[in-house]
């Protein structure tokens, strides 16, 4: 199959008509259909499909066991009403590459292994690279089985609706197998599309950044009939959070961002008795997102609320030598760092070598049904990956 037969066959699949963007969630019935498609790809291909204890697919091309191999992919699920390529440009370009491989005789001297990590957004319970940190051990299972949906479902609940058993956590087995990770990303900024220049990149780093919950409280009352003055109101409280974190974020040289909020009862003619807010932070160094974080963990605890730590990852540099290699087989590309967290980031930090290739987005907005990719740009990005992969894996036979 070519990569735009590839491309069309996910193209319905958790799409909400009404948005036209993506709502591909862990352990739903979308995702179940992306699984399906994943494991039919690689049938197609004569792959050897693995699952680990974690949910994450793995497509073999060789013995994975006669490793470490070279590993390539990303993941298929999606922020709601998301855009098409974060995610799954990576999975796609992957098989193409094999695909590509395999037309010009190519025979690799070590495994190669496709994987798409299941819940790398988080979308569903709050953690970002679900799959990847329960792999590597950077989640603890625990935790990670209690967490919760909107509608109240656990991950343990969710994991045995669809099928799958609750044994998640650091797969060592699976871990030996992965020589080397080349993830494949469409750029989720203006950084390659500002350059005017090449339609591939490879990345340098992931910048620092971090998840937190600010819980306010509040007392629930009568809209109409309670006077200003008496009001216990959350939301007030929610919108300073907002406007401080822009301006903290401005001040710091960081990015921060209130883009989910629960309120409670969310009646329109009662005041909220709680204001549940999440805050994303992120920046070039650490000490000025963590700066951001301060102010707005100050600020919370003054309104009587918490500030609560969800997730964090460290500023994580990619293997320069890896990185090294990629650019000189791609003839001196552009180098970028990024703001947006990836699988990649997770495998880098726990010292597999790990580098990874950006195809530009001449829009720069991702997380969105306007995020895009030229036709000619993706399939760019396929070139550069095979080319990676076959330099990776040896010589041709």
């Amino acid at each position: 199959m070519s990569f735009d037969e590839l491309w069309a066959d996910l193209s319905d699949v958790g799409r909400d008509p009404r948005s036209g963007g993506y709502r591909r969630f862990a352990w739903t019935r979308a995702d179940a259909e992306l699984r399906e498609w994943f494991a039919g790809a690689a049938a197609r291909r004569g792959l050897d499909v693995t699952v680990d204890r974690c949910g994450n697919q793995w497509a073999w091309w060789g013995d994975p066991d006669t490793g470490p191999g070279i590993v390539t992919g990303s993941h298929l699920d999606s922020v709601p009403d998301g855009g098409a390529f974060d995610g799954p440009l990576g999975v796609v370009s992957a098989f193409a590459a094999v695909d590509a491989l395999r037309d010009k005789g190519f025979q690799p001297g070590r495994p190669l292994g496709v994987v798409n990590f299941c819940d790398e957004e988080g979308a569903r319970f709050g953690i970002a690279c679900a799959g990847s940190r329960l792999l590597t051990g950077a989640l603890a299972p625990e935790r990670a089985l209690a967490l919760r949906d909107a509608d109240g479902v656990t991950m343990a609940d969710a994991l045995a609706a669809a099928g799958r058993g609750t044994d998640v956590g650091r797969d060592d087995e699976t871990l030996r197998r992965v020589g080397a990770f080349v993830e494949l990303h469409v750029e989720q900024g203006r950084g390659l599309a500002d350059l005017d220049a090449a339609p591939v990149a490879v990345a340098s780093a992931i910048w620092p950044h971090g998840r937190f919950r600010a819980d306010l409280p509040g007392e629930a009352n009568h809209a109409g009939t309670t006077r200003l003055p008496d009001r216990r109101d959350p939301t007030l409280a929610y919108a300073r959070l907002v406007l401080a974190a822009r301006d903290a974020a401005e001040r710091h040289d960081a990015v921060a961002t209130c883009g989910k909020v629960r309120v409670e009862p969310n009646g329109v003619n009662a005041i909220p008795s709680h204001v549940t807010a999440w805050v994303d932070a992120r920046g070039p160094r650490e000490a000025d997102v963590r700066a951001v974080l301060g102010e707005l963990s100050s600020l919370t605890e003054r309104a009587g609320g918490a500030f609560v730590e969800e997730s964090w990852t460290a500023e994580t540099p990619f293997d320069a030598t890896l990185r090294d290699r990629l650019v000189a087989t791609l003839s001196g590309v552009p180098v970028l760092a990024t703001g947006a967290g990836h699988d990649a980031g997770i495998l880098a930090a726990q010292g597999i070598p790990t580098g990874m290739i950006f195809v530009r987005n001449p829009t720069g907005v991702s997380h969105s049904p306007a995020e895009f990719a030229e036709r000619a740009d993706c399939l760019a990005g396929v070139t550069a990956l095979t080319a990676v992969l076959e330099d990776l894996l040896g010589a041709p036979a």
